[in-house]
């Protein structure tokens, strides 16, 4: 019987743990997607404890610790730092089999030294350990970044923030990279008029321009993606249930903005229409500038209409039809020689192979991988989740061109996220070698592993890395 969490964990032969220990382990992380705030980076903050740094915003952790009976007071609620520790202590030992209990272990092991396993009795112990650590100059949130060797953070900022953070993390020149996402999601979300005017009126004032027509509101997202340009951004992202590629005319984007502005709430083929020309023109700036576009697609969210406020962990996987919809709107784009660079992703495991068959329809000359099929995400970044994410990548397109892993966090102690995929990819490839289904050249597949693991990310982002 193996050791819990031993050196060879999830590595199922030796072939695997070459292949990992020799070529994976030791790779740089490209994190070009995650939530992290920017202004810890900027002012290299110290938590107060280990609440702050582990529980602060964790979805994961809150949905878990809902399931298991604890009040929202633990959550997102007024309880103690302690007490909600505390409350996430006695969830752990009930989480077996959930990604989230491999997690914990590994973060407390990354970046503590902690090998016993948090439950109710080492809850105190551990909280004062970690707590202790974390008001060293060695437990800062830019040391904890270069203690799992982080070269870039990609963050995520709608097109109304000021992105000072960034200009500040910019000028400090060290390690790791911290460049901003371009995610203007609150443009294209009509369906309750009062919130968007509010919005609307809150991108007028970044774009320092008054938005009262359809081609003014493109004008204010023109002025804010070249704005995050200059501050370094190469990426945008969109999170949407779908993507949509209706046909409309110029006066069929004037009425419903004009029936917008006076507040009348849009039918669902004005919702749909609406988004199809927004993310069209969004995705023309992309290419424009030369960016790389992410969709992150079939998310149900907010679906507890009793929750204590939105985006706080009470999302699903959603079933909806995606296939037409993104063939649609790629080839509006492609057909005009204006489809950047694209990573779909999508939180249905079932959409996989679709997504993956997708991607080689739009690849073309001289970009390896040009439309990618994005890691397993979400309720998907599991052992099962990834292997089917790898297994149709590799079986639909060329899995060689892929680029990795995300941490789509917002805490500072997930990077070991990326060693546990690079852990199952290595073991995947290595069940492969032992079977005879692939030759038994370690150097050959530790290069493709290597490639996979930060390479391939590299190349496909073109972010300005440190010498």
């Amino acid at each position: 019987m193996r050791e819990f969490l031993d050196e060879n964990f999830l590595l199922r032969n030796n072939a695997a743990e070459i292949l990992y220990h020799e070529y994976a382990a030791e790779m740089p992380i490209i994190d070009y997607h995650c939530h992290l705030p920017a202004e810890d980076i900027a002012v290299d903050r110290r938590f107060q404890n280990l609440t702050h740094a582990w529980l602060e915003g964790d979805h994961y952790k809150w949905r878990a610790m809902r399931m298991n009976g604890i009040h929202e007071d633990y959550c997102s609620g007024p309880a103690s730092d302690f007490d909600k520790f505390d409350a996430w202590a006695r969830t752990v030992p009930y989480t077996i089999m959930n990604p989230l209990y491999h997690w914990t272990h590994l973060e407390l092991r990354r970046y503590f030294g902690i090998r016993a396993l948090l439950e109710p009795s080492s809850s105190e112990k551990i909280y004062d350990q970690c707590t202790e650590l974390l008001q060293t100059p060695g437990y800062s949130c830019r040391a904890l970044l270069n203690q799992m060797n982080v070269h870039v953070v990609c963050t995520t900022n709608d097109p109304i923030e000021d992105l000072s953070a960034h200009a500040v993390i910019a000028q400090q020149s060290q390690r790791p990279v911290v460049v901003p996402g371009f995610r203007a999601d609150k443009a294209s979300q009509i369906r309750d008029p009062l919130v968007w005017c509010e919005y609307i009126l809150a991108l007028g004032e970044a774009a320092n321009l008054n938005i009262t027509s359809p081609n003014d509101l493109l004008e204010a997202l023109q002025l804010r993606h070249d704005f995050f340009a200059e501050n370094g951004c190469m990426v945008s992202d969109h999170g949407e249930e779908e993507l949509f590629a209706e046909n409309y005319t110029s006066a069929d984007i004037q009425r419903i903005f004009d029936r917008m502005l006076k507040q009348v709430r849009p039918s669902d083929s004005e919702i749909v229409i609406f988004k199809s020309w927004l993310l069209y023109e969004l995705a023309k700036m992309d290419h424009a500038a030369g960016w790389t576009q992410q969709f992150h697609l079939s998310a149900l969210r907010n679906n507890n209409s009793r929750a204590p406020q939105s985006d706080s962990g009470y999302d699903s996987i959603g079933d909806f039809a995606i296939a037409k919809g993104v063939s649609r709107f790629l080839d509006r784009l492609n057909a005009t020689d204006q489809l950047a660079r694209t990573i779909l992703y999508s939180v249905n495991p079932t959409h996989n192979e679709v997504l993956a068959s997708m991607c080689g329809n739009f690849c073309e000359h001289p970009i390896a991988g040009k439309i990618q099929f994005g890691t397993a995400w979400w309720f998907m970044d599991q052992i099962d989740g990834m292997e089917r994410q790898l297994t149709a990548f590799a079986n639909m397109g060329l899995l060689s061109h892929f680029v990795g892993m995300l941490t789509d966090s917002r805490s500072f102690l997930s990077f070991p996220r990326h060693e546990y995929f690079r852990r199952i990819l290595c073991s995947m490839i290595g069940v492969q070698v032992h079977d005879g289904e692939l030759p038994y050249d370690l150097p050959w597949l530790g290069e493709i592993l290597q490639d996979i693991c930060y390479n391939n990310a590299r190349d496909f982002f073109r972010f300005r890395l440190p010498e």
